[in-house]
């Protein structure tokens, strides 16, 4: 009975549901890039290789600008940026089937990642600040399916796109981000009022290692944080390799847009699920629990991906999905509880570096897909979700512990009332 309360009083902040919808809006428009690869690779005749680079240029670009906005989210939050970036983001995804070139398309992809860049860590450091302790992984869980929602649905408003207009389907999401714009523009300064009011309530957690606390600011512990990164990196390669080169192998194989459209918007879809049952999971169970099922989970539904295609990949997707993205509200909390008071740096650290490796991956994947075939390019990354569930067993307990003090509710060794620790309770070993 607790966790529906506590799921309803989250659903109930108005605050939260402006950056939720913000968030949806903003993963809207990454969505479209992957079913309009297939359309650039025919327009330029590119490789799968080269391909990759496109969505490279998107994700190293928005990767790489997280920390820099995170870092001045934490300074100052100007309610005006995220609507603005919205529309930013929208004119450049518009570019894409406007663009006259390869270099120029992955130019636009270029600029519509750090249009994206810039929403994501504004939108989780508020999203952060704007709920209570005790339900913290909950609401940032509720927050990342906003956005893997709109991630989702973009294939789909972009295959309807393409398939009305060709590669010019592009400029539709222009209006669709202008009108995500305006309805935000009008929240805001709700969300920036509810910031100022919880600013006290910035520092979620203290973790000591002996003689030193980590709000005190004399020892963040970045081995402990680059381990979090890592297991993020790791994970981001698999789950991008898999979104951007479904709908390439199924358009190879004969497919077309209606079915490799709805089928990464299935995979998204239940790794939405995933997210929301992940996080509300992690507050009673614990994070550790959930980051490991998520990691060794995945694995055999990836394989089954690769192995057996047609339409059988929908169940195979979903399940992979459901469980791969279980644990993304995990990472993200505990690296927003190494960072104590810097929420932004942290956000834009696991929704930026964190997944730039993804980025990376997608081009490498694409050289092995040249060379062995698709299929066998996705079965050979299971090794790196092995890495990562190994990585992820280095990672401090306290770290991924949301153990609950009895008798307030919020995680052990934290003052409710001003999101403080008073005598910190957890250590940290020393590096």
């Amino acid at each position: 009975m607790r966790g529906v309360t506590r799921v309803r009083s989250v659903l109930r902040n108005q605050a939260l549901l402006t950056l939720m919808f913000g968030h949806f809006s903003n993963d809207l428009l990454a969505g479209f890039l992957t079913v309009f690869l297939p359309v650039a690779r025919d327009r330029f005749d590119l490789s799968n290789g080269q391909a990759g680079l496109i969505a490279l240029a998107y994700a190293s670009a928005s990767s790489l600008s997280q920390p820099f906005f995170g870092w001045a989210a934490d300074r100052r939050f100007r309610g005006w940026l995220p609507p603005a970036v919205l529309i930013w983001g929208g004119l450049c995804t518009a570019a894409y089937g406007l663009a006259p070139s390869y270099a120029v398309l992955i130019g636009c992809a270029a600029a519509a990642g750090i249009a994206s860049g810039a929403y994501h860590p504004l939108g989780a450091s508020a999203a952060s600040a704007v709920t209570d302790l005790g339900t913290r992984n909950t609401a940032m869980s509720l927050y990342t399916v906003g956005g893997t929602s709109g991630f989702a649905l973009g294939p789909v408003v972009g295959v309807m796109a393409l398939w009305g207009f060709g590669a010019r389907g592009s400029v539709v999401f222009f209006p669709l981000a202008l009108l995500a714009a305006t309805a935000m523009v009008r929240q805001m300064p709700r969300v920036t009022a509810r910031l100022t009011a919880r600013a006290a309530d910035a520092e979620a957690a203290s973790y000591a290692t002996p003689g030193r606390t980590v709000a005190d600011g004399a020892a963040t512990p970045w081995p402990v944080l680059a381990r979090v990164v890592g297991v993020v990196m790791l994970r981001s390669w698999i789950f991008l390799s898999v979104l951007q080169f479904l709908p390439i192998w199924y358009d190879d194989l004969g497919y077309g847009g209606e079915f490799y459209g709805p089928l990464v918007s299935t995979v998204i879809l239940a790794g939405a699920a995933g997210t929301l049952t992940g996080g509300y999971l992690a507050d009673r169970i614990g994070g550790r629990t959930v980051l490991l099922v998520s990691l060794l989970g995945s694995l055999p539904f990836l394989i089954l991906i690769s192995a057996v295609p047609g339409p059988l990949v929908f169940v195979a997707g979903a399940a992979f999905g459901l469980t791969a993205d279980s644990s993304l509200a995990v990472t993200l909390v505990a690296a927003q509880r190494l960072l104590p008071g810097r929420t932004g740096v942290a956000s834009g650290i696991i929704l930026g570096l964190g997944f730039v490796t993804g980025g990376i991956g997608v081009p490498v994947t694409g050289r092995i897909a040249d060379a062995v075939g698709i299929p066998v390019a996705l079965a050979l990354l299971t090794p790196f979700g092995l890495a990562a569930a190994a990585l992820a067993l280095t990672i401090p307990a306290a770290v991924l512990s949301t153990k609950q003090d009895h008798r307030s509710g919020a995680p052990e060794g934290v003052d409710e009332a001003n999101g403080a620790s008073a005598i910190p309770r957890v250590a940290l070993p020393s590096e």
